[in-house]
C-alpha cells in the first residue's frame, strides 16, 4: 500500500478507520471531560452552573468530531446506491467539529509550549497533550472531501465560537493556563480569538475546496 492510500477517500471511508477514530475521540473525550472536572466543579460553585457548556473546550471538540465520524460510519452501513444523509443536524455538528478541532488543537499545543518557554517544566502528560491535541487538528483537515456542511451551519458555528471566546475571557472561564501565562492573559485572548478567525475561514475553504471536488468527481 503506497503513502498516498492512507489519504485516499477509500481509506479515510473505510469501517476500520471509521470505527478506530470514532473509539479513540470519544475515549478521549472522555478523558478530557475528566480533566476539566475540577474546573467545573469550581465554576459551578463560584461562578454558575450555567457557565458549564463554556468551560470543557477541546473535550467538546473531540465530542463533535466523534459525532462526525458517527454520522460517516452510518453512511458506510448504508446501500452503496443510497446518498449521504446531509440534514442541517448533521453539518452544524461537522462545521462544529471542523472549527473547534482545528482551534483547540493549536490553542493547546500553543499554550504549552509558550509556557514551557517562559520557564515551565515539560512532562509526559506535556507531550501526550501536545501529540492528542496536533492529532485533533490533523483531524479535522484529513475528512475534507467527505464532510456535508455549507455556509449556514459554519454561521451558526462561527457565532458560537465567538461566544465561547467571550465568556472564556469576559467571565473568567478560560482553560486554566500555566502559571507562567496567567501575566499574559491579554494576549492570550487576543490569540484566541485571533485562531477563531482563522478557523472559521479554514473551513470555509474546506467547503469550496470539497465542493469543487466534488464538481470534477461528477
Amino acid at each position: 500500500m503506497s503513502f498516498k492510500t492512507y489519504f485516499s477517500k477509500a481509506f479515510l471511508s473505510s469501517r476500520f478507520m471509521l470505527w478506530s477514530l470514532f473509539w479513540i475521540n470519544l475515549l478521549g473525550t472522555i478523558y478530557g471531560y475528566q480533566w476539566y472536572w475540577k474546573q467545573m466543579t469550581f465554576t459551578a460553585e463560584t461562578m454558575s452552573s450555567a457557565y458549564l457548556p463554556f468551560v470543557p473546550d477541546s473535550p467538546t471538540a473531540s465530542l463533535f468530531f466523534t459525532g462526525a465520524i458517527g454520522f460517516l460510519l452510518v453512511d458506510s452501513y448504508r446501500k452503496q446506491s443510497a446518498q449521504p444523509s446531509n440534514g442541517w443536524i448533521r453539518g452544524i455538528v461537522e462545521a462544529f467539529a471542523v472549527i473547534t478541532s482545528f482551534k483547540y488543537g493549536i490553542w493547546a499545543v500553543s499554550m504549552i509550549w509558550a509556557g514551557v518557554y517562559q520557564g515551565d517544566s515539560l512532562n509526559w502528560q506535556d507531550w501526550m497533550l501536545t501529540i492528542s491535541h496536533l492529532g485533533m487538528a490533523a483531524e479535522a483537515l484529513l475528512y475534507l472531501r467527505l464532510y456535508t456542511y455549507r455556509s449556514m451551519s459554519i454561521l451558526v458555528v462561527a457565532a458560537w465560537t465567538f461566544l465561547n471566546d467571550y465568556m472564556d475571557y469576559g467571565y473568567g472561564v478560560y482553560p486554566w493556563l500555566p502559571e507562567s501565562l496567567e501575566d499574559d492573559l491579554y494576549a492570550v485572548a487576543a490569540f484566541t480569538v485571533e485562531l477563531s478567525f482563522v478557523s472559521v475561514i479554514v473551513a470555509y475553504v474546506m467547503m469550496k475546496i470539497r465542493l469543487i471536488l466534488a464538481k470534477r468527481e461528477l
